[in-house]
């Protein structure tokens, strides 16, 4: 029982530091954390949908694809061709709104970088430069959004480049799939 209280106040002075971090970045941080779990939904709702409903969607098609199998004509391959756009629209489609989103980032430090430089000058016009605190405190609240546009515009390129490659793989297994001679 006393293992499971350390580690409720473990958790507890954990989401304290976090809540000083964001206020200590301003409102831009909160800004970042919001797009932050917009973004991880759609990452995992992309990774949701190529595990387990696109199969499904290949499988559905490539079964009526072999009933076709033995009729012959010119459709097949116009037939084929709608397919693989489909395909392509439904995997990657979804992908632009991650790429917008990984792109807000970086910006939306800038504008935390700019909101904490004014937060300096209201200092040195309020009291010069005899104010270090006041002005070490701008320049934290500069410098923090601006570290966290950059980490996340970093992690959201990264997975957005293996999302893109799974749907490039999976449109390619459908398009072997999907093969007439």
């Amino acid at each position: 029982m006393n293992d499971l209280h350390a580690h409720w106040l473990r958790l507890v002075d954990g989401g304290h530091a976090l809540l000083d971090f964001m206020a200590a970045g301003g409102m831009v941080m909160w800004a970042l954390a919001g797009l932050c779990v917009i973004y991880w939904t759609l990452v995992f709702e992309r990774l949701w949908f190529m595990h387990r409903i696109f199969p499904l969607w290949v499988e559905e098609h490539r079964l009526a694809w072999e009933q076709m199998d033995h009729l012959s004509g010119s459709w097949q391959r116009s037939l084929r061709t709608a397919w693989l756009a489909q395909a392509q629209q439904r995997l990657g489609g979804p992908l632009r709104l991650g790429k917008t989103l990984v792109a807000l980032y970086p910006l939306l430090g800038l504008l935390g970088t700019v909101s904490g430089m004014i937060a300096v000058f209201d200092v040195l016009a309020l009291s010069g430069t005899g104010n270090p605190r006041g002005m070490a405190a701008g320049v934290w609240q500069a410098t923090l959004p601006t570290m966290a546009g950059m980490v996340l515009a970093i992690t959201g390129l990264f997975s957005l480049a293996r999302l893109e490659r799974s749907a490039r793989l999976a449109l390619e297994r459908l398009a072997d799939q999907l093969r007439h001679d």
